[in-house]
């Protein structure tokens, strides 16, 4: 009988080399990597709380918007600080414990499977306002909404536990450079001393269920949002209900867009600089532009914001 996998591991850390190609510059994109992240983190904290302290916002539709804020803080929080320690060059900046590595892989999975969930059962909630008007408060009730979003986080939460299992039982040997800036499971499977055929499999089927799982919601929710739309005669009606599924619509189209790319794989990376780019666009800025959507395109939102700021304002006169 073998020993256990995780026993043979030589590896007790990993070097990530994020942006090595961007050393020259690595102040310039230093500063603009954290812009980016202090611009996320106050969009959505903005978005919490005028949801939070406008009672016309206190709806399903902006319950799963808070939910969806928090998950973008958390989802950017666990890689972003890493990735700009990396750019400093101080040292440990760029080292990441075995143990850390996983538990950042682990908790970056869960957000982003947790995500998916949350987007379809946002489009739910449309489909219902929507195609069901009269029901709409029976169907989609806050117990029905805490449901909702607690289903969600848990299953969410339990989603990485079969690939992060199995990351555990890979052997690494030896190197220890993980060729991106956080700890994703295609570079550390190319470091693997191990077979990772069921590995990957596991990995593949895992990504496929989630998102096809939630996208067919999304795909069959807005089906009948359209069929609805074309048999409603008023063109200002009709203007005016696909308007609250506009910015919905457009987050989706940017999550799940990148996510189908990268992970519904067999492979391991080929292109791991153009894998490092697109993996910047979903981590990094598609939290950022998430509540610029919402807030530009949501005329309900726009209108808080600024009773907010004019509140603010008067205050601090």
């Amino acid at each position: 009988m073998q020993p256990h996998a995780p026993n043979r591991t030589q590896v007790t850390e990993f070097v990530m080399v994020g942006f090595a190609d961007l050393q020259e510059a690595r102040l310039l994109f230093f500063i603009l990597f954290l812009a980016m992240y202090l611009f996320t983190l106050v969009e959505n904290l903005a978005i919490i709380l005028v949801v939070g302290l406008d009672r016309r916002l206190h709806r399903p539709m902006y319950f799963f918007l808070n939910h969806l804020s928090c998950l973008e803080i958390l989802y950017t929080s666990v890689t972003v600080p890493k990735m700009l320690a990396g750019f400093t060059g101080v040292d440990g900046g760029k080292t990441i414990s075995y143990a850390g590595c996983l538990s950042q892989l682990f908790i970056f999975t869960f957000l982003g499977a947790t995500e998916c969930f949350l987007l379809a059962a946002m489009a739910y909630d449309r489909y219902v306002a929507i195609c069901m008007p009269l029901r709409y408060g029976t169907l989609v009730s806050w117990d029905t909404c805490i449901y909702l979003a607690g289903a969600c986080w848990l299953v969410g939460f339990l989603t990485p536990v079969l690939p992060i299992y199995l990351m555990s039982q890979l052997v690494f040997c030896g190197p220890n450079v993980i060729d991106h800036f956080f700890c994703d499971a295609s570079p550390l499977l190319a470091l693997s001393c191990s077979d990772v055929t069921l590995k990957e499999t596991a990995d593949f089927l895992v990504s496929l269920v989630v998102l096809f799982a939630s996208s067919m919601v999304i795909a069959g929710s807005y089906g009948n949002i359209v069929w609805t739309l074309f048999h409603i005669r008023s063109a200002a009606e009709r203007r005016k209900a696909f308007s609250t599924c506009a910015a919905h619509l457009t987050v989706v189209s940017l999550f799940y867009g990148t996510l189908f790319f990268m992970y519904v794989r067999t492979k391991v990376a080929s292109s791991i600089g153009f894998n490092k780019v697109v993996s910047v666009f979903y981590s990094i800025v598609t939290p950022m532009l998430n509540p610029l959507i919402y807030s530009l395109q949501n005329k309900e939102v726009k209108e808080a914001l600024g009773r907010a700021l004019s509140c603010g304002s008067w205050k601090g006169q």
